[in-house]
């Protein structure tokens, strides 16, 4: 195998399966797996070695192997009640993947995608939901949507409406908005706003754990209900609790 070298090479060579992930064309973990099989080319060339580097500016294509197995790859979205945990299964309570299921499809879901078995294999939430949180919770085998929705620098904003308790300290809400820090780090600028006397709208795009009821305590207010209702475009809307739908064709963060 040959590739171009006619390039400047000022630029510094990055692992081909970092780069792909970086450019939204699968996981690390999924570009390996195609580097393996071949079905990834580097400027016309096919590379099958794992490891190999390459300049950025260098175009990277898949396979028609590789674009028939994302294709087959489903998304769905779910409404995760109280008492479920977003991953594994911890201190004896369910993982919210058990509600995926025929009987808890919504009856109202539109896609024409069937459901099956294999739907199973590697679909894993995108993102985290508390345990005694409720709302939209996103599970995908699609690695671009999970890169797309809790990558590092995700854009996507997740909104929830946050019933509290308490009396909120001064300047208060223009410190949930920007000016905390969680771990030691500073928190990304948020939009939080009143809904009325006991709920507040937060608007986020990061999701350190438990960050909204850790933020609320900070400026003298407890969390005692959580809903999460938007993630990117798509709003949980009248999606029944407890169940779910495909993500559609037509449809993106």
């Amino acid at each position: 195998m040959r590739i171009n070298l006619d390039i400047p090479t000022t630029m510094e060579k990055i692992r081909l399966s970092k780069l792909m992930s970086e450019q939204g064309l699968c996981s690390r973990r999924e570009a390996d797996d195609y580097i393996a099989k071949g079905w990834v080319k580097v400027d016309g060339e096919t590379v099958s070695e794992l490891g190999f580097k390459i300049l950025p500016t260098q175009k990277i294509t898949l396979e028609k192997a590789a674009q028939a197995k994302q294709q087959g790859r489903v998304t769905i979205l779910l409404h995760k009640p109280i008492g479920y945990v977003s991953g594994q299964a911890e201190q004896g309570y369910k993982p919210a993947i058990l509600l995926f299921d025929q009987a808890t499809r919504w009856e109202e879901d539109k896609s024409a995608t069937r459901f099956h078995r294999s739907q199973f294999l590697g679909l894993a939430p995108a993102g985290r939901l508390d345990i005694d949180s409720t709302g939209l919770l996103v599970l995908t085998q699609d690695g671009r949507v999970a890169k797309q929705l809790i990558g590092e620098d995700s854009p996507v904003e997740k909104e929830y409406l946050v019933r509290v308790q308490g009396k909120i300290d001064t300047n208060g809400l223009a410190m949930l908005n920007h000016g905390l820090s969680l771990d030691g780090k500073k928190l990304k600028p948020a939009k939080v706003s009143w809904m009325n006397d006991d709920q507040l709208r937060f608007i986020l795009v990061e999701g350190k754990k438990r960050q909204i009821r850790r933020m609320c305590e900070m400026v003298g207010l407890r969390v005692s209900a959580l809903k999460r209702v938007r993630i990117g475009k798509l709003r949980l809307g009248e999606l029944p609790q407890g169940q779910w739908r495909y993500l559609r064709d037509d449809e993106s963060f």
